[in-house]
Formats: C-alpha cells, structure tokens, sequence
C-alpha cells in the first residue's frame, strides 16, 4: 500500500501565557493514495489544527509527519513551502479568491509560486482555461468572484487546487457555505476527483457529507477516537459539467483541545477565546 502521507504520534501545543493549549495528543494515521477521508470533530477537537499540519501550514510540536515519503520536520521552512505548493492542493470554505482577479486569474495563483521559476505562460494559461472548462465555468473566465455565485467561487477554489496536479486536496468545509443543491454539485466534482486516484483529506461538520468518503477519522479533545470504513457512500446525482480531470502539461489554529492552567489560571486567556469549548 503506498502511502500519500503518515502521521506518527502528532503533538500539538500552543502556549498562550497563562494557559497551555493541547489541540492534537498522540494523533496518528495512514492516508494511503486514492484515498477519501472525512476528518469530523466538535468545535475544539483538533481537527483545523490537524488540517494545518497535514497542509504542512504548521509543524507538530511533537511527532513525524510524512508527506510524499518525505519527513517534514527536518525541511527547511523554504522547502516546506515548495512541497507544500507542488503536493497539496487547498480548498476552503470561504472560497479565499483575490477579488480583483478574474476566474482565470485566480485559478493560476499557485503557478507564481512554482520551485521552477517558470512563471505563467501560454501553456500554463491554457492549462487554467481547461481546468476551468472542467469544473462548468467555461463562460465565466473573465467574471470576477463578486459576479459569481457561491457555488460558482468554490468551482474556481476547485480549479486552483488542481493547477499544480498535487497528490493530495484538503478541503476544509468546502460545503459550509452553500445551499444543499449547490452542495451536492461540489461533493460530486471531489468524489470524480476521487475516482481518478486523488486523495482527498475532508473537514466537515456535516454527517451526510461526510457519509460520501470512503473513510472517517474522528477527533475529540485532540485525540483519535474513531478511523475506519464510512458507514454509507452514496453516489450523488448529475455531476457538474465537464467532470473528470486530466493532468497539466508537460495558518490558522481555529481548534483547541484541553487546557491546561498556568500559575493558577482559569482558562481565559484573555482573549475572549473559550478555550474549554
């Protein structure tokens, strides 16, 4: 079984002054390749913090992580910033789209930051435009994020996640903000995506999203508490025009786990964050 990325004994702890802060306490998993997962967890189990290790955004502060065969703890921050543009591929929920960019524009971001220096070109522009023919924005290229719909923004997050052709997609909510048709459209573009052998790594609050990977890894207080089989996996109806994508041419911490008190401290760090929540 070959391996897209391992977690081995993750730590993560953040030191706020007068609490310390334990987001992730011994987590460890296996994301083989082609592999779909739903990680899944109350507010302040863990999972965003896990999420920006696994987008190589944060480091553990104990533990390994693997990605692409690779142990990241012992990359440069530079190197760490070159895998993470050439392996992952990032989907968000609020769409994180540059509002003076057009469709187009937006799609080609991550190729400004390629190890190559090769910058954007012909090819790669027209790469874009096909990315973007596949996800049903073929009339939209030129449109800029505040003259598209919801469902139309996270098409162009889809697109943009693709155009380096990474071995991994970490979606976080990626449904979150849409309505339940424009729902279902998304989750059969990632589950075609799913089916041509990329591996997905899925946040979701959601229980019927979440029902459509082919794997669950649930969190709470930081710590691993359920990772197998998904209990259904439905496929959607009607996929979004153009489905099925081909390869190019030739930090956030939202999650806490417990909380420890320093020097006698209740938890309140001050900053109007409930830690205990």
């Amino acid at each position: 079984m070959e391996l897209a990325a391992e977690i081995r004994d993750l730590h993560k702890y953040y030191d706020l002054g007068a609490v310390i802060v334990k987001a992730l306490r011994g987590v460890s998993a296996e994301f083989p390749k082609g592999d779909f997962v739903a990680i899944m967890g109350a507010s302040g189990s863990g999972k965003s913090t896990l999420l920006n290790i696994l987008g190589a955004l944060d480091r553990p502060t104990h533990g390994q992580y693997i990605l692409g065969g690779a142990d990241t703890s012992v990359l440069s921050d530079d190197d760490l910033s070159a895998i993470r543009n050439e392996m992952i591929g990032f989907i968000f929920q609020s769409y994180n789209l540059i509002p003076q960019f057009t469709v187009l524009e937006n799609i080609a971001v991550p190729l400004q930051y390629q190890r190559n220096g090769k910058g954007v070109g012909v090819s790669e522009m027209n790469w874009c435009t096909e990315l973007a023919e596949r996800v049903g924005l073929s009339d939209r290229l030129d449109h800029r994020p505040t003259q598209l719909s919801g469902g139309q923004q996270q098409r162009v997050a889809i697109a943009r996640a693709l155009v380096n052709d990474p071995q991994i997609i970490l979606a976080d909510e990626p449904t979150g903000n849409l309505d339940t048709e424009t729902e279902a459209e998304i989750m059969q573009v990632l589950i075609d995506l799913n089916n041509e052998g990329r591996t997905i790594l899925m946040v979701t609050h959601e229980t019927s999203v979440a029902g459509l990977a082919k794997r669950q890894l649930h969190l709470s207080d930081g710590q691993k508490v359920f990772d197998g089989v998904a209990t259904s996996q439905t496929v959607m109806p009607g996929s979004l025009p153009g489905a099925g994508i081909s390869s190019p041419p030739t930090s956030s911490v939202s999650d806490g786990g417990d909380v420890y008190s320093v020097d006698g401290a209740d938890g309140d760090d001050g900053s109007g964050n409930d830690w205990d929540s």
